[in-house]
């Protein structure tokens, strides 16, 4: 969930929100004078966000995806179980 909370309202109830944050993975956008200013979020949601910009920010990566996503489309994919033999866990 995604909360929006003044500055000075924040202050006073920062160790709650933490603990919500870190509880149930709320979001906050921080305004000062009625404008965005800031966003508190849990370390795992950062960490997740860093990681999707990383994949994103990849073009080769990116259109291996793309590629994949296509095939699998065009009914070109793998069979699981075929994987599974593959690798040997079968």
């Amino acid at each position: 969930m995604t909360i929006t909370i003044p500055l000075t309202e924040l202050r006073p109830k920062l160790p709650k929100i933490m603990d919500r944050i870190s509880k149930y993975f709320d979001r906050y956008v921080i305004t000062r004078h009625g404008k965005p200013e800031a966003v508190m979020l849990s370390e795992e949601d950062y960490e997740s966000l860093l990681e999707t910009l990383d994949i994103l920010s990849d073009q080769k990566l990116m259109k291996d995806i793309k590629k994949a996503e296509e095939d699998f489309r065009k009914g070109k994919g793998i069979p699981w179980e075929k994987v599974k033999r593959k690798l040997g866990h079968v």
